[in-house]
C-alpha cells in the first residue's frame, strides 16, 4: 500500500451553464453528453503536490445546448520520495481516484441544481488516462516538476 496522504481537498473552480433555459429544461428526452476529463498534477513543496481534476460535460440536444457544467477539483497530497516514474503514476492515477468521488457527486449536484436530472458520471479509468497522457506527451521532462 502506498503512503499517499490527503492533506487537503477543494473546489478550485466550478462553472454551470444554462444558455437555453426555460426551452431546454423542457424537453423530456436525454441530451447527448460529451464529457472531457484532464488530470494536472504539480509540485507545491518537498514531496507535497497538488492534483487537479478537470471535468467538463456539455449536453445538448439536437445542436442545441442543454447545459455546460465544468469542474476542477483538487486535492493536496504528501508522498514519500519516490523515482519520478512511480510519482507520476501515484500522483495521475492514485490520487485522481481518491478525488473523483467527490467530483463525481458535485457535478451531479450541479446539473440537478441547474433543473436537470442529476449527471451520473460513471467510473472512469484513470490508468487508461494516464497512459493516454504519456503517449501524447512522449516527454518525460514534462512533469520533472511533478
Amino acid at each position: 500500500m502506498l503512503p499517499l496522504v490527503v492533506n487537503a481537498q477543494y473546489v478550485r473552480d466550478l462553472s454551470f451553464e444554462n444558455p437555453n433555459a426555460p426551452a431546454s429544461l423542457m424537453n423530456a428526452q436525454q441530451p447527448k453528453v460529451d464529457l472531457q476529463v484532464d488530470v494536472q498534477a504539480r509540485n507545491v513543496a518537498e514531496n507535497v503536490h497538488e492534483v487537479a481534476l478537470n471535468i467538463r460535460a456539455e449536453a445538448s440536444h439536437e445542436g442545441r445546448t442543454a447545459f455546460i457544467v465544468e469542474l476542477s477539483y483538487a486535492g493536496i497530497f504528501s508522498m514519500p520520495p519516490m523515482p519520478l516514474d512511480q510519482t507520476r503514476a501515484v500522483l495521475l492515477i492514485e490520487a485522481p481516484r481518491l478525488l473523483f468521488p467527490f467530483a463525481r457527486s458535485i457535478v451531479s449536484d450541479a446539473v440537478r441544481d441547474g433543473g436537470f436530472p442529476p449527471l451520473m458520471l460513471q467510473p472512469l479509468d484513470f490508468v487508461d488516462l494516464y497512459r493516454r497522457q504519456v503517449l501524447a506527451s512522449e516527454k518525460p521532462e514534462d512533469m520533472a516538476q511533478a
